[in-house]
């Protein structure tokens, strides 16, 4: 399969961003697959066995899985440009835990914030605010997680801003209100090729979310 790249993925799927946002970042051309999360193909059964999940990137013929360690792939094949991990090792490994971070946070939390309703969408509005706020005093007054340059936390949290408007909405807080700075600084990674054109319109996203939403509640209600 010589150098060939695909990615299995899903227009909506921040995971996917992610990936798409680093392969931009290092000029990789490559094939993107549309999956379809309710009839996966026998491709991503084939080489996501464990989790069954997208994104996939195969890269000669196999397949790397989980959206982060994706993105530290990319960067150690194709290191020749856009380095998205510090040289430091002290900095390198807090990239890591600062990434790792939002991997077992965001996401979680706020799916709660736009699919779920009452004490529970409360709690996880107030827990998601709490989680941007600290993410935004590490942030402090560099442009990027990576000071001047885009870096892995950058690619980890900027596919959620393409929630804002879902969580403020469906939350009915402010995003601006209540963490001004990290907006700011989602406003500055959307002025870049790579991010802008690997995200999708906030819009698109909130009606999709809004039909996962009816679904969900009604699963619940019975």
């Amino acid at each position: 399969m010589g150098e060939e790249v695909i990615l299995l993925d899903y227009w909506s799927s921040p995971f996917g961003m992610r990936v798409r946002i680093a392969l931009a970042e290092k000029d990789v051309e490559y094939e993107e697959r549309e999956e379809n999360l309710n009839n996966k193909s026998p491709l991503l059964l084939k080489m996501n066995p464990v989790h069954k999940q997208i994104p996939v990137l195969i890269h000669k013929g196999k397949p790397v899985c989980e959206s982060m360690i994706i993105v530290q792939y990319i960067d150690e094949v194709w290191a020749h440009k856009a380095p998205l991990l510090p040289s430091n090792p002290y900095q390198r490994v807090n990239a890591r835990f600062w990434a790792d971070y939002i991997d077992k946070k965001i996401y979680n939390i706020g799916k709660l914030v736009w699919a779920s309703e009452g004490e529970v969408q409360e709690a996880a509005k107030r827990e998601l605010v709490v989680c941007f706020k600290l993410l935004e005093a590490e942030l402090g007054n560099n442009r990027f997680f990576g000071g001047e340059n885009l870096n892995i936390v950058d690619i980890a949290l900027i596919p959620f801003y393409s929630w804002f408007y879902a969580l403020e909405t469906c939350g009915n807080f402010s995003l601006v209100e209540e963490c001004p700075h990290l907006v700011a600084w989602a406003k500055r990674c959307m002025e870049r090729e790579s991010v802008s054109k690997s995200l999708p319109d906030q819009y698109k996203v909130y009606t999709h979310l809004l039909e996962l939403r009816k679904q969900h509640l009604a699963e619940l209600k019975g």
